[in-house]
């Protein structure tokens, strides 16, 4: 009797794929169903010769064509769980790195994740960690590295990460096909794994075991793996966010891009930026006031004016400007976002109470745009105003969304322009964000409401003033 080790070695014979025909007469072939593999003849399984009180003695060992049967059948239901068949069009060929009507430093950072993509994709090693806002290209990059990994004969599992908690609570049913442990073992050992949108699943405590349990894994094996998410690092769970920052391991970039479903529509024009109300509010028509104020307020509001055109150059923290209404805060703020919207960029200005009320339709079953995405529109803006900071009504509710987005601008030193009254009183933990003067820069503009009053002395003798009683 032939040694099990002997007939492994053997080379099977391939599957025959021709059919006889009258000019072959003795060629007889059996059908496919007839068909029975030379080692184990159809058994798909043997034993091996091994000594009694061997571990192995009496055991069944799978064929090598049960193996090839059980890697195909794995290999299927991977498939089936990408889900790749939809993202098909997503390649590099049809990848713009240029992107559409975006900055020089835009451009670069595109070009620069897409390089970093198609590297990635023909040497799978490391981590590959692509983060920005919604529509930026991230998902594109991650299921063009699938494709192109695929198409080369190699195996690569694409799953979005809720659906992928989806499918291991799935094999909890008396009905699955697979057990967890099968489920989550193909999962977590897949050659190339890709996890899209990472953060946008429910937080529950045995969805973050889950995961970093995944995390963990691959970590530990140094297993190529693609994340994209929508977060900052800061807001994933410290266990896996320590992971994913290794150095050694991970390659981590943040896309610029705006949403590239804009396309067509000026950059920074959201339907929540009230900038296009402000267009004559410049630095050209910004009035100095120069012979009604007293020297030290006209000096005090010529020290506002040149703060703000500075900043507008070199857009960076956050300036504060305060005084009472009518004061000029507003027309600086603007001529600020108007100045940065005239060099391409995007800028959004939006009043503080129109912005809690747009937040609140968000939740509305009806609205366009969750929630979510509203929010993170606002607190990623390269460049927000927030205008007439405390009218708004304070509502626990209302408090926490505003802490939530300057905590959030506060801890990334994000561009942020805020105008407010200058008797307003902030929340203890919101003020003392804004008594940081490493970070952020607040300016009291002295002079009095103005409303086109005539200028003292020189406009008195030139227009003559009927007193009204």
């Amino acid at each position: 009797m032939d040694k099990l080790d002997e007939i492994l070695n053997r080379n099977i014979p391939p599957w025959p794929s021709d059919q006889p025909t009258e000019n072959d007469p003795e060629i007889l072939l059996p059908a496919e169903e007839e068909y029975l593999c030379p080692i184990c003849g159809g058994t798909g399984y043997l034993r091996q010769d091994v000594p009694v009180g061997h571990p192995n003695f009496g055991k069944l060992m799978p064929c090598q064509c049960r193996l090839r049967e059980q890697e195909n059948k794995r290999l299927q239901e991977l498939r089936v769980i990408s889900n790749l068949e939809t993202m098909a069009r997503y390649s590099f060929p049809k990848f713009v790195p240029e992107g559409y009507g975006l900055t020089e430093e835009r451009r670069r950072n595109l070009r620069m994740a897409y390089d970093m993509a198609y590297n990635f994709a023909n040497q799978p090693e490391g981590w590959l960690i692509l983060l920005g806002g919604y529509g930026c290209g991230k998902t594109h990059l991650a299921a063009a590295i699938a494709n192109q990994v695929i198409s080369r004969g190699e195996p690569a599992l694409f799953v979005v990460v809720p659906d992928l908690l989806d499918h291991l609570r799935t094999t909890y049913s008396p009905h699955s096909t697979v057990t967890y442990d099968q489920r989550f073992e193909e999962i977590r050992t897949a050659s190339l794994l890709i996890l899209d949108d990472l953060g946008a699943h429910s937080s529950t405590p045995w969805a973050q075991e889950k995961l970093f349990q995944l995390f963990n894994y691959r970590y530990n094996a140094q297993l190529p793996t693609v994340v994209t998410s929508n977060h900052e690092l800061e807001e994933i769970d410290i266990r896996i966010r320590s992971r994913m920052v290794d150095p050694d391991l991970a390659q981590i970039i943040k896309i610029l891009a705006p949403d590239f479903r804009q396309i067509g529509v000026a950059q920074g024009s959201s339907e929540l930026s009230s900038l296009s109300l402000h267009a004559d509010q410049t630095f050209e028509s910004f009035s100095l006031r120069e012979g009604e104020l007293d020297t030290a307020k006209a000096e005090n509001l010529k020290r506002a004016f040149e703060r703000a055109r500075n900043y507008s150059a070199h857009p960076h923290d956050w300036i504060v400007f305060t005084g009472t209404y009518g004061c000029g805060k507003t027309h600086l703020a603007a001529a600020i976002a108007n100045e940065v919207s005239k060099r391409g960029e995007p800028a959004l200005f939006v009043v503080v109470p129109d912005l809690l009320d747009h937040l609140r339709a968000a939740f509305n079953p009806n609205s366009l745009t969750p929630y979510d995405k509203r929010f993170d529109e606002v607190r990623r803006a390269s460049l927000l105003v927030l205008d007439d900071l405390g009218t708004e009504s304070a509502t626990p509710w209302a408090e926490e969304k505003l802490y939530q987005l300057f905590n959030h601008r506060y801890n990334g030193r994000l561009p942020t322009i805020i105008t407010m009254a200058k008797d307003i009183d902030l929340k203890p933990r919101l003020k003392s964000l804004f008594l940081d003067v490493g970070r952020c820069t607040t300016f009291e503009i002295m002079a009095p409401s103005y409303r086109g009053l005539p200028a003292r002395g020189v406009a008195k003798a030139r227009v003559p003033v009927r007193r009204v009683r």
